[in-house]
This record gives structure tokens, sequence and C-alpha cells, in this order.
């Protein structure tokens, strides 16, 4: 078998996998599941199948629904880690205030490539990326494209940092790339609109909410951010009635009780980017209390500007957020928490079905059932000593698991990455485009500027009294 008979067979199935559906079958051992054309076509052991069929060893292997990630800037990418000493401050200066502006449509193109394809790679078939460097209509269609090339699923967030949305929502322009690209392939790019809510008292937002009805996309908003957008935002939009199931909120780290209420009231879904919140100061990731209000949670990465771009770091940093602040709070309280109420299996489902619902795709993404798209991830890699043995799956995809553990990704039936290999993907190109974007950034940036933007000076370091005399060696300089 070549990797060319993927495209040609009648069928494809995994055989004898560990499979984690996300669904009432709950985990199936020595699983099977048969894929024909873009749908699972059943789910069991030692299934029937159809002649030709092309067969996939999953023994010793977790096999999952594609993971969806409902909150990254994408077009970021190609200043990868360039930011991994900011806070949220730095992070606005840098990309709001001087150095937004002058990204082309090929530097977004370039980024969005890029970020595509590591999504697919680390097993990650649906992204949402929040696009909010689309100063103009050739920057939007410079993401689309990159997108559609990136082999995965994809919903463009359309946004604009430098533009009010209650202006950009409403230009002609926009309007007629939203008509051209709406009446394409939906399927595998949908669009949504990417906007936050200032709290201005004229709630001039009003204008980007009606436009998000009157063409028929949802909206993603970030809400509950320190300092930045809070509850007087909740209220305006429940208020105007614009809070309902169309809406993901993208951190909700710092929103009052009511505020809560009124999202799950409103059947409004949350993105939580946890390694995000706890680096950056949106506040403390807030599974812990989205679980206690009943709203669902998706997860996000949110920029590679910043941290890691795959959801197993995302689903490990969520799970020890929540836990540690269950124990954090019991400890001042006096008491000792004996049982964790977040378990893997939670994260498991926020990062796959929990996705999925955030995108309006539950229906047919997000699990492992017959009839849903086939957006599926074999982790398995006999090469790694961490990956035997296999005893609690969710909790080996959360704590035991990593990206390069991903052997096999399908998306909508087709395989994008088998053997740890990706397919139909000119990495080195990929690559290169990034590579011209970087030189192009740090000549305009000068020398000083690119330094001083990658390492942000440090505040006066204040060492707590001691009455014992330090050791000579204690992490920074003795003093």
């Amino acid at each position: 078998m070549t990797t060319d008979d993927f495209d040609t067979a009648p069928a494809l199935v995994f055989r004898g996998a560990t499979v984690v559906t996300v669904d009432d079958a709950g985990v199936i051992t020595g699983g099977d599941v048969l894929v024909i054309g873009d749908r699972i076509a059943a789910v069991g052991t030692g299934l029937a199948v159809p002649e030709g069929a092309i067969e996939i060893d999953g023994s010793g292997g977790i096999l999952m629904p594609g993971m969806i990630d409902t909150h990254r800037h994408m077009w970021q990418a190609n200043l990868r880690g360039f930011g991994a000493d900011w806070t949220l401050s730095e992070y606005f200066t840098f990309y709001y205030l001087q150095w937004g502006p002058h990204f082309r449509p090929r530097d977004i193109s370039a980024g969005n490539l890029l970020s595509g394809v590591e999504s697919v790679d680390a097993g990650v078939t649906t992204t949402v990326d929040w696009s909010h460097g689309l100063r103009t209509v050739e920057h939007a269609e410079a993401a689309a494209d990159a997108l559609l090339a990136a082999g995965g699923r994809f919903v463009l967030a359309c946004g604009n940092l430098l533009g009010g949305p209650w202006e950009w929502t409403n230009d002609p322009a926009f309007r007629a790339f939203v008509a051209r690209r709406t009446g394409a392939d939906t399927d595998m790019l949908a669009l949504q609109l990417a906007f936050d809510v200032t709290g201005d008292p004229a709630f001039p937002e009003r204008a980007a909410f009606e436009a998000a009805r009157e063409l028929g996309l949802r909206v993603t908003t970030h809400a509950g951010v320190w300092q930045a957008t809070n509850d007087v935002g909740i209220r305006q939009m429940w208020d105007a009635g614009f809070m309902d199931p169309t809406v993901t909120y993208v951190h909700c780290s710092t929103l009052s009780d009511d505020s809560y209420r009124k999202i799950a009231a409103s059947g409004g879904t949350a993105s939580v980017a946890t390694e995000s919140e706890m680096n950056a100061g949106q506040g403390y990731p807030p599974t812990h209390l989205l679980r206690r209000y009943g709203i669902p949670v998706s997860l996000s990465q949110d920029t590679s500007v910043w941290w890691s771009g795959d959801m197993f770091s995302a689903m490990r940093a969520t799970l020890n957020a929540d836990r540690a602040r269950c124990h954090l709070e019991a400890h001042a309280e006096g008491r000792t928490v004996t049982v964790n109420e977040a378990r893997a299996e939670d994260v498991v489902r926020w990062a796959t079905l929990g996705g999925a619902r955030a995108i309006g795709r539950d229906a047919d993404l997000g699990s492992i059932r017959p009839g849903k798209k086939a957006d599926l991830v074999l982790v398995k890699n006999d090469r790694s000593p961490a990956m035997r043995p296999i005893l609690h799956p969710y909790g080996h995809l959360v704590y035991q698991a990593g990206r390069g553990d991903v052997h096999t990704v399908l998306v909508n039936g087709r395989v994008v990455k088998h053997a740890h290999r990706l397919r139909g993907i000119d990495l080195g190109a990929v690559h290169d485009d990034v590579d011209r974007t970087v030189d192009f950034l740090r000549s305009t940036m000068g020398e000083q500027a690119w330094r001083d933007g990658m390492a942000p000076a440090l505040p006066a370091d204040e060492r707590i009294d001691n009455p014992y005399t330090y050791s000579a060696v204690d992490g920074r300089d003795a003093k």
C-alpha cells in the first residue's frame, strides 16, 4: 500500500484501536471505525468492510474525534514564540499600536498557512481563525485562500483590530467578500464575525451584531478580559437582545455572577485559552466557574506568538488550572479536597464535542458516531515509551500523549497525515514564505525595536528580606 491508495480506495477502516467516541458508546477497546466517503459509516468491533477497503492498524493507539480549537489568531504564527515573555499589555502595544498595520496580505497568508498546517499536524481538524489582522479585503482573501490550502477544516472569524466593527461589517467591499465566500465551500471554510464590545455607553457594536444577523454569521468576542472587556458589554448585549446560542465568549475570566448567568441562560458558549489566561493576565482560567454555571466549554490556544499550538497542551493546562484553583480555594478555607471534580474526560470532551458545539456543528462533528463527518485522529507512536500501557484513555490523552504521537489524521474523510507524515503539503515552501515575512518585519521594525519587542525590560527585582545567608547559586545573581 502507498499513501496514494488513500485517495482511490472505496473505504478506510481503523482496526483494533482504543476508540474514545465522546459519545454514548463511551470507550471501545479493540474497536473498529469504518469510513466511507466523508462520513463515519460504522463503529464497533470486528466490522465487515467493503472489498478493497484500506485498513489502518490502530492497535496500541487511541482513536479520537478530531480536536477543535475555537480561538486562534493564526496570522501571528509567523512570529512564533516572539512574545514568550509578554504580558497582555505588551501584546496590545506590539500589534494594535505599533506593528500590526505593517502586516501585508502575503504576511497574513504565510502565518495562516503555517498555523493551519500546524493544526492539522497536531490533530486539530477544525480551527477558528480569530483573524483580527484583516485591515482590507485583500487581507481577508489572503487569509481565506491560505486556510483552504492547509488541508484542514477552518472557520475564518473576520476582524479588524484597527477599525470599528460597526464600520467594517457594513463596508460594501466586505459584504461582497462575505457573499463570495459563503457561496463557496462553507463546509471546509465557514465565516464568523470577530469583534469585542468595549463598553462605550453609545454601544456602537450594535450595528455589528445587526450585520451578523443580516449575514447569518455567528459572533465570537473576547469577554471578561481584565481591564479590557467587562460586564458592561455583556449587559449591553443582553439588553439589546444579542445574546443567543450563536455567540462564543472568549476567556470569560473576570465576569460577575450576573454575566455568567446571562451567558448560561442565553445558550452561549465559552472558549477558554488556559495557557493565555495564566500567562497574559486576562484573569484566572474560568472552567471551575463555567462548570458550576452550566456554560458549555470549548478550548483554544490563542496565539503561537506566545504559546503552543496544540490541544494536548490546552487540555493539560486546563485540567491543571481547574484543579489548582479548587485546591487553592479549599486550603484558604482550611479544607482538603479529597475528590477532583474536574476529570480528564471533561477536557477531552471540551477539546472535541465542546468545540463542535461552539461553532454550531455538534450534529456532525466532535464525536465518533455513524453518520458524522469523518474527522478522526489516531494517537499512536510505537517508538514512544509513553504510549504503553494505555489504561485510562482520557487520562492518557491529557497527561501522557502529545502532538508528536499523532499518527494519522482524517479531515472530511481525507487522509491528511499518516505514519507521522503530512500528505500533500510542501512544508519547505511554507517555511520559506514565513521566513520572507520574518525578514520583512524585522527590517521594517529595525534591530533595536526587534530586540526590545522580544525581550521586554524586567521590573526592579525586590528581594524579600531573609535573616539567613543566601547560597552562591539561587536562580538569579546572588545579592
